[in-house]
């Protein structure tokens, strides 16, 4: 019996697809920048039937790529060289919720919209927001340790994880589905697979902690006038809500142009431009008085110049409107013309700089590019982007990604940054981290994948560099 009949007989007949019309969605990421190329999709329904492929590719010497929602942004969840395609989309299922003991355990296919609702539904919050929600799943949020708009003050997805059931390379299942606060019996070892890009093993469900669900939330957007404002008003409205700030965004003006030029429903809410912009939320109980907090910690910002003007959603659907605009920065982009992206992240406090720097470099290279840099300023992650000079010339510009992307990101070294500061490696930065990471710390990653993944089967060729010495 050939391989690929025994991981069909290991699914069974719903569990496999060679259709290539039916494979075709799983082999290309929503921007069209990375295309793949495999001969069966794996469609298991339980943990059993992923070990019991692991085991079968193991033996075999069998490459295989997992893939959660296709969300990923650096070419990590694309089999590449016509490896086996394993999707988590059938392991969906709520295994259980605690209300009381604030924990949720899912199944790694369940989405991130269906965590946060199955929450909503016994009045708790599970804090992970992505544009992606509807369609990222929980595997591919622990496998890239997934950030969003709401680090500033619940953390990434590694802080929100309390156990994991993950099957390793061979077919082991390492049972760590624990819904424990508290567990110093040895190494933590489920930290070692959140971030690891698929590539040491295959996450099937996860225990996650869940939080009050607030009562009380404000939501406003500031009119800036530069980013050194921008990180001067965090700061200070930090200390007028107490630490309650859960969102803090940095949008330019050029991005609020993109929005309301290419999304439905859009608008501009102020009367006058502005060069930047700061939408920020607080949350929290019925008894915090944080709407008086907030709108005093506003109106102070705007007798000290740190804002020109802001508006304060009076209900929901204001609030809704005033997110929409930065959610949708990235589709707009999309439709505005071709665009080169970094995800870095430095210091919050050297985010101005950052951006007097790096700005410049990229116009002597590309002039005319258009930047567009925003993001999640409150923990120091931005999307340094540019589209090209006008829509028409993408060709010309996207051949000119990787020059820009080395001299960014040669910057983001000067200020002790991180290269990727939520989207992962994948391929897209794997044959870069040799230049902005330790030897050592590239060493000890290479040993960890060696001793959990010793015939390279698992995601091969993404995250982790040949040995290469500058």
């Amino acid at each position: 019996m050939s391989v690929h009949d025994r991981l069909k007989d290991a699914v069974g007949a719903k569990g496999f697809s060679t259709d290539p019309g039916e494979i075709a969605p799983h082999l290309e990421e929503w921007r069209g920048k990375y295309h793949g190329q495999s001969p069966l999709l794996l469609r298991p329904a339980s943990t059993a039937e992923v070990s019991a492929i692991l085991g079968i590719c193991h033996d075999t010497g069998t490459a295989l790529v997992t893939q959660g929602g296709n969300t990923g942004l650096v070419g990590g969840q694309i089999p590449f060289d016509g490896e086996i395609l394993l999707s988590t989309k059938r392991l969906n299922r709520l295994r259980a919720l605690d209300q009381g003991g604030m924990t949720v355990t899912v199944e790694a296919g369940v989405t991130l919209a269906a965590v946060q609702h199955a929450a909503e539904d016994k009045h708790l919050l599970f804090p992970l927001s992505l544009a992606s929600e509807g369609s990222c799943t929980i595997g591919g949020n622990i496998a890239t340790n997934a950030g969003g708009t709401h680090v500033l003050r619940y953390g990434m997805t590694r802080a929100l994880v309390l156990g994991l059931e993950v099957v390793l390379a061979d077919g082991t299942v390492l049972p760590m589905l624990r819904a424990l606060h508290k567990d110093n019996s040895g190494y933590d070892l489920k930290q070692v697979f959140i971030g690891s890009e698929g590539t040491l093993g295959v996450i099937t469900a996860a225990c996650l902690r869940l939080f009050p669900r607030p009562d009380v939330s404000v939501t406003a957007l500031a009119a800036v006038p530069s980013p050194a404002a921008a990180v001067k008003l965090l700061g200070a409205m930090q200390s007028h809500t107490g630490g309650m700030l859960s969102a803090f965004e940095l949008m330019p003006r050029i991005a609020l142009d993109f929005v309301t030029r290419h999304i439905a429903g859009s608008r501009d809410p102020f009367a006058k431009p502005s060069a930047w912009y700061v939408l920020m939320e607080a949350t929290g109980g019925t008894h915090a008085n944080l709407t008086a907090s907030f709108e005093d910690g506003l109106a102070d910002a705007i007798t000290g110049g740190m804002v020109t003007d802001a508006v304060v959603a009076s209900s929901a659907a204001q609030a809704a409107a005033l997110w929409k605009l930065r959610e949708s920065i990235s589709e707009a982009q999309k439709r505005e013309s071709a665009s080169i992206k970094h995800d870095i992240s430095v210091p919050v406090a050297a985010i101005p700089d950052f951006l007097a720097k790096a700005v410049p470099a990229v116009l002597a290279l590309v002039p005319g590019a258009r930047p567009v840099s925003f993001g999640h300023l409150g923990d120091g992650n931005l999307h340094f982007n540019f589209n090209s000079p006008k829509p028409g010339d993408d060709p010309e510009f996207l051949s000119q990604w990787e020059e820009v992307q080395q001299a960014v990101h040669d910057i983001v070294k000067e200020f002790d940054g991180s290269i990727s500061a939520e989207h992962g490696i994948g391929v897209m930065k794997r044959m870069q981290l040799p230049r902005y990471k330790s030897h050592e710390e590239l060493d000890a990653m290479r040993a960890l994948k060696q001793a959990y993944d010793s015939k390279n089967i698992l995601n091969p060729g993404k995250l982790i560099p040949p040995v290469l010495r500058l």
